[in-house]
């Protein structure tokens, strides 16, 4: 079998496989967060944190919280790393430097993962297992439930109450995240990724010396760094490790793990706003994206271009023989157009274009489909901006699910899209201005400039992949870096609780000849057009000065 139809064939059982979850899990996801039961084991919760689930919330009520318990996470998180020398199960390994710890703690608070220190050679079983596994639990829960505060904005008539977000933490974890996890971790276990808590192991020689590996709660953490849409792995080579990821089979059910939430929640909307065709038009939007972005990175991976891709059938740099192109790159597409930043191959090392085609996902905004939670709230934001554009060609007021779309709402939205672009333009201008941060990058040129784009991109979009030639652990880039994931977190679910708020508020605007059909194939086309323009406009010029100029070079 050539290597193309090997990876033509793997996208198509990747694609089987999210169509036969989709409805069953939509549907499940929506009765989670519809219904008025608790469970036993959540009441215990609910008490144990002092919260009345029962209590509605008005948007600002719903930010507290959201940002009152992602701060004690961060807090929370941070002093565990700064203790673990002191913690049993440490390894021997010493405690974490503070502003490391300070990007650890934000990284993972703020669903990006991204990493700064290798691993197996810095973290303990505790700070693995009771620091990191947990917030990739629960961050990916608070996106999944400020994605839920604006559909029941638009479902919602006449109130200012968006749910509580207490209730939804807690079920989005203990009904939705925890069952998947547990079935998915036996799963990457069958397929041979380790799960134990053993200590360091001598494994032979090494260039001379000894080589030594340290075991872990691998599998458990696997299966929720792609399922929450996460991405930290246990080891520094990530998802390319053997352990975490060890044969195509365990690659391509990663994969499925990534992708099958955030494509399963466009049901969950249908069914929350009472139109299921309004959850396949947002799918349909996310599928056209993803699928063109995964055969044209397939395109330019295995094009060839000069002897040694005639050899190796194609850009093999960088890549696993285990995966090939084609498996590696379904994973890069899909871990970029979320906001998973796994890797099973190394991004900096694809052809030009390729590592283009990684960025311009991360800076679509991460919509097709997206993080768990922000994938939904993201493309809904784009959908907001699509129906004003058409509103403006027809000198008509925008509505969309029977809300119009007035002053206040657009205003919302555009600070939502602008904020992100500010971010990694910003903090990528002042690191190649200023003389210390461009020590860190090992290439010159437009990969240098791109490795330095990436890692912006990367943290603001909260993706937690890199260019991995960027010496990142080092006090500016874990700062800035750091802000910039809790800055590119936080800010726009301000303005996604604040528009949910003003949109639960309004009465339903009745439907007439005039209104724009949202869930019809002009309307996805049009949405697919609006994102992709507004990315261009917006990170044309940075991409030209790096991806593009790579590729027009090579």
């Amino acid at each position: 079998m050539s290597p193309v139809l090997a990876g033509v064939l793997q996208l198509l059982a990747l694609v089987v496989a999210l169509g036969l979850a989709y409805r069953p899990l939509g549907d499940h996801m929506a009765r989670v967060y519809s219904s008025n039961r608790h469970l036993r084991v959540e009441k215990w919760i609910y008490k144990a944190i002092g919260a009345n689930p029962t209590t509605e919330m008005r948007w600002p009520a719903y930010l507290r919280g959201v940002l009152a318990f992602s701060a004690v996470s961060v807090l929370f998180l941070y002093l565990m790393q700064r203790v673990q020398g002191s913690l049993p199960g440490s390894l021997g390994f010493s405690s974490i430097d503070p502003d490391q710890a300070f990007n650890t703690a934000a990284s993972f608070v703020a669903n990006t993962n991204w990493q700064s220190y290798y691993g197996e050679q810095a973290m303990g079983h505790v700070v693995q297992t009771g620091g990191l596994a947990v917030q990739n639990f629960v961050s990916a829960a608070v996106g999944m439930a400020v994605a839920v505060a604006l559909v029941r904005g638009f479902a919602r008539v006449r109130t200012g109450e968006l749910g509580n977000f207490w209730s939804d933490l807690v079920r989005g974890t203990v009904r939705i995240l925890i069952p998947i996890a547990v079935i998915g971790a036996l799963v990457l276990v069958a397929c041979g990724a380790i799960q134990n808590f053993s200590g360091i192991h001598e494994v032979g020689q090494f260039n001379g010396g000894t080589q030594q590996w340290n075991g872990g709660a691998v599998a458990s953490q696997e299966v929720i760094k792609e399922l929450g849409t996460n991405g930290g792995g246990y080891f520094n080579a990530n998802s390319s490790h053997p352990f975490e990821n060890p044969n195509p089979l365990s690659n391509l059910f990663e994969i499925f793990l990534i992708l099958v939430i955030p494509f399963a929640l466009t049901r969950t909307f249908g069914k929350m706003v009472g139109n299921v065709k309004q959850g396949y038009a947002i799918l349909a939007t996310m599928g056209v994206i993803w699928l063109g972005f995964s055969a044209l990175m397939m395109w330019t991976e295995f094009a060839h271009n000069g002897p040694a891709f005639d050899i190796a059938g194609g850009a093999m740099e960088g890549k696993e023989n285990r995966f090939g192109i084609g498996g590696s790159s379904i994973f890069a597409v899909a871990t970029t157009l979320t906001s998973t930043g796994a890797v099973n191959s190394f991004h900096s090392s694809y052809t030009g274009f390729g590592g283009g085609i990684t960025m311009l996902g991360m800076q679509l905004g991460e919509i097709a489909p997206g993080g768990v939670g922000s994938g939904l709230y993201g493309m809904l934001i784009m959908a907001i901006i699509a129906v004003f554009i058409a509103g403006l060609m027809v000198g008509r007021t925008p509505e969309y699910l029977g809300k119009k779309i007035g002053t206040r709402q657009i205003k919302f939205a555009a600070c939502y899209i602008l904020i992100t672009p500010a971010l990694v333009l910003c903090f990528t201008a002042a690191a190649m201005a200023l003389p210390t941060p461009g020590n860190s990058m090992t290439n010159s040129g437009a990969h240098g400039f791109s490795e330095i784009l990436y890692a912006y991109t990367s943290g603001a979009n909260n993706n937690g992949s890199a260019f991995a030639g960027l010496n990142a652990d080092t006090q500016w880039f874990n700062t800035t870096i750091g802000v910039a994931m809790l800055l590119g977190r936080f800010l726009p679910m301000v303005f996604v609780l604040a528009l949910a708020g003003s949109l639960a508020e309004q009465k339903p605007v009745p439907a007439t000849v005039g209104t724009l059909g949202t869930q019809k194939p002009l309307f996805s086309g049009l949405l697919v057009g609006t994102i992709l323009i507004i990315t261009g406009l917006t990170y044309f010029p940075a991409l030209a000065l790096g991806p593009l100029a790579e590729g027009l070079a090579s």
